[in-house]
């Protein structure tokens, strides 16, 4: 039995590839991964960003048909009134946002990390942007 083993083995020549190839496969593999998270890195912060900027259009908006009195909602128009509710859902619900982009900002800048801190053998492009994205100098 062990002679139709070995027969086989003769007619089949199993190579393995070369470490170097193996090293290169994983580099590519742990490179795309890297470049997945940079994307979406990228694009919570320009929607980050984005929505700061909205949030303080409202603001200036809100501000402008406030007042400045104490006593300026006793005679603020009905409609000011309108717009000073829809501003503030609007104001609130950006900050919401605001607050999940933060908590979703970190999380992807840990496992960017992880992944760094797990192929550190793997030069993945993140010499300078690391640094930077971990406030490390």
């Amino acid at each position: 039995m062990f002679q139709r083993f070995l027969k086989a083995r003769s007619v089949v020549n199993f190579k393995a590839r070369s470490a170097s190839r193996d090293t290169e496969t994983d580099r590519a593999r742990a490179t795309s991964i890297f470049r997945s998270i940079e994307d979406a890195l990228e694009g919570a912060k320009v929607e980050q960003a984005g929505l700061k900027s909205r949030i303080d259009d409202a603001l200036a908006r809100s501000a402008v048909t406030l007042g400045n009195d104490s006593d300026e909602y006793l005679t603020r128009d009905p409609e000011d009134n309108h717009y000073q509710n829809l501003l503030g859902s609007e104001i609130a619900e950006g900050q919401r946002r605001l607050n999940e982009l933060e908590a979703t900002i970190r999380h992807i800048q840990f496992l960017k990390t992880a992944l760094i801190t797990r192929f550190p053998d793997f030069d993945l492009g993140h010499n300078t942007s690391h640094a930077k994205d971990s406030g490390v100098t």
